[in-house]
């Protein structure tokens, strides 16, 4: 119950900090990445921090290719 907590503090810090750092996918990111360190072990808060990374990562991307795509 603590990692969980945990989890959903430093979910609403990095949701809180997105409006301010315009982190795309980084929410969605920590999310599913702190309940997956959760379940394999106990690592709620590094699945957190590896989620908004590797969501960060992809949303960056996603925004590229959309962009590329678009006619000038």
């Amino acid at each position: 119950m603590k990692t969980f907590l945990s989890c959903a503090v430093l979910a609403f810090a990095i949701g809180f900090t997105s409006a301010l750092a315009d982190a795309k996918g980084c929410l969605k990111g920590a999310a599913v990445g702190g309940v997956a360190g959760h379940v394999a072990g106990h690592h709620g808060l590094v699945g957190a921090a590896a989620g908004c990374a590797i969501g960060h990562h992809e949303a960056k991307k996603k925004e590229k290719n959309n962009a590329n795509q678009q006619p000038q």
